[in-house]
């Protein structure tokens, strides 16, 4: 009887197994077992109510109409089943997850391509240790020192650098000049 509503899971668990973290296996775990507390509880119930032998209990009762009138209210009773009002909306945000996923996938794969163009250029110069500063000043001309046309003061960063201006000094300034 029981085993005409659910044949079988429609979980596969071994491959949702596989795709749960370490660290939430625990957890996983006992997500299956309720489950499958759950799902024995289900099974173990007959698929349909019992039938009632109204006419065994037309015999026992000495009020007559009593059993007839719970009858009646017994096959009058229907229990709704409630609508689904969900299953176009998880479906909708389904099809909205997959556009997000294909694109986040279309992304990477040309980040991937550049990284890639950038290995390979940094594969083709000089290894580090056998370069030299005039290598370096050829190799990365916007990362170089160069004494000559942008003098710098030690030690050489941006921010120890005359006129250098903070994100959050660009940030004030930008605020400042919306409101005057």
């Amino acid at each position: 009887m029981a085993a005409r509503r659910i044949a079988k899971s429609s979980i596969n668990w071994s491959a949702l197994a596989e795709r749960v973290p370490p660290n939430q296996k625990a957890q996983f775990a006992a997500f299956k077992i309720k489950s499958d507390v759950y799902m024995r509880a289900v099974m173990s119930n007959p698929e349909t109510a019992p039938k009632i032998d109204w006419a065994h209990y037309k015999n026992l009762i000495p009020i007559p109409g009593l059993v007839d009138t719970f009858q009646k209210q017994y096959e009058a009773l229907k229990v709704p089943y409630p609508p689904d009002n969900v299953t176009s909306q998880v479906e909708t945000q389904a099809k909205e997850t997959k556009a997000e996923v294909e694109s986040f996938k279309k992304s990477s794969e040309q980040r991937i391509a550049q990284y890639k163009k950038e290995i390979a250029h940094l594969n083709s110069l000089l290894p580090y240790n056998q370069m030299t500063m005039e290598d370096y000043r050829d190799s990365f001309p916007d990362l170089a020192l160069d004494s000559a046309n942008r003098p710098t003061f030690w030690p050489h960063n941006p921010e120890e650098q005359v006129g250098y201006v903070s994100k959050e000094q660009e940030a004030a300034r930008a605020e400042h000049a919306k409101e005057h």
